[in-house]
């Protein structure tokens, strides 16, 4: 098992990587929140598969487990209404702020649910138990939380540091190839930001589901090593986080435009790719990276551009939360292992736009 230390100002925890680990979330949710009450809150493809054992769990470790609350699956249900029945369940539950939410499921479950936890009773503890990749290196972790509006993807949100993080590789084993596959797109975004040998890794040898444990683990405590070093110097993206939207401004538009039918990871990576492209026409970025970049993309079968019209894109830009006034902050990369945040007016967006595809 990996343990990986996140601490930020409103709250340290750990996050905890490894095989096996959802049979002893009960003795390590009792470490850390002590003998209360839970509520495991997951969707209706995760449920089934993973919901009771980890209620055994927790029941095994002397915890008392609240009814079970379950919301339909898809980035299409991240909604305020599906955000609203899942308080409406939590009081249901008669939970209190000695309690604790236990998000089961993927990125979509993790936003959602910590979203919940921060606005039920004004804040309950989170323990986040995620089971998609993209969940595990990414939204685990960090405490941002959020739901989507028609305008936008994650519009309404909060800052929300979970208690704690348990990431079993071992249920990755259930995941759709395609989903994992999407995934990638941020576990090669986090290579591209900080750790150049990763990426020459990941073009040698792209992730696989076909050896689970051990290196997915490794890849896994990588990337949520990444991440803490950025969150921990920069909880509420004043600055340095936001290094971690690479990618994402043209991604999120790509995302929306699609009415949310293409996957995060993918429209990450096609926004990284395009970003990347755009930034050696405007001579911040060497060919060669781009082409790095560009490489262990399709690697991993991921889109490396859309075709999505420039004015499409640009009408989902202007509605990105990363808009300040007239401008964006738009993440480049400078070379693989270092980027810089530059802030554009939306003209200049639309040229790097333009230029990426």
């Amino acid at each position: 098992m990996r343990r990986i230390h996140v601490d930020t100002p409103s709250r340290p925890y750990d996050v905890l990587v490894g095989a096996g680990l959802l049979d002893e979330l009960g003795q390590r949710a009792r470490e850390v929140v002590g003998q209360t009450r839970c509520c495991v809150v997951s969707e209706t493809n995760v449920a089934p598969l993973y919901a009771e054992r980890v209620e055994t769990s927790l029941l095994a470790a002397g915890l008392e487990v609240a009814p079970r609350v379950t919301f339909a699956a898809g980035e299409e249900h991240k909604t305020l209404a599906t955000l609203g029945s899942i308080l409406d369940a939590l009081a249901a539950c008669e939970l209190t702020r000695d309690d604790v939410v236990i998000a089961l499921g993927g990125g979509v479950t993790g936003d959602m649910v910590g979203l919940a936890a921060a606005l039920y009773l004004r804040g309950i503890s989170v323990i986040q138990v995620p089971t998609s990749l993209l969940a595990m290196v990414d939204s685990s972790v960090g405490g941002k939380t959020a739901v989507d509006l028609p305008a936008g993807k994650n519009l309404v949100g909060a800052f929300w540091q979970p208690s704690l993080v348990v990431a079993d590789v071992a249920t990755l084993s259930t995941v759709p190839a395609d989903l994992f596959r999407d995934s990638c797109g941020e576990v090669i975004k986090h290579a591209v930001l900080a750790d150049a040998a990763l990426l020459d890794e990941l073009c040698e040898q792209p992730l696989s589901l076909e050896r689970a444990d051990e290196r997915l683990a490794d890849v896994v405590a990588r990337n949520v090593t990444i991440k803490r070093d950025v969150v921990s110097a920069d909880e509420r993206e004043r600055g340095l986080r936001q290094t971690l939207n690479l990618g994402h401004t043209i991604g999120h538009a790509i995302e929306a435009a699609s009415d949310f039918s293409l996957g995060h990871g993918s429209c990450v990576s096609a926004g990284l790719c395009m970003v990347a492209r755009a930034s050696v026409e405007r001579g911040w970025c060497p060919p060669e990276a781009a082409a790095r970049i560009e490489r262990c993309v399709a690697a991993h079968g991921l889109p490396t551009g859309s075709d999505l019209p420039v004015e499409t894109l640009m009408d989902y830009v202007a509605h990105d939360k990363k808009r300040h006034g007239d401008g964006v902050n738009v993440v480049v990369p400078i070379e693989v292992g270092r980027c810089e945040v530059r802030r554009v007016d939306l003209d200049e967006l639309r040229r790097l736009v333009e230029l990426g595809r």
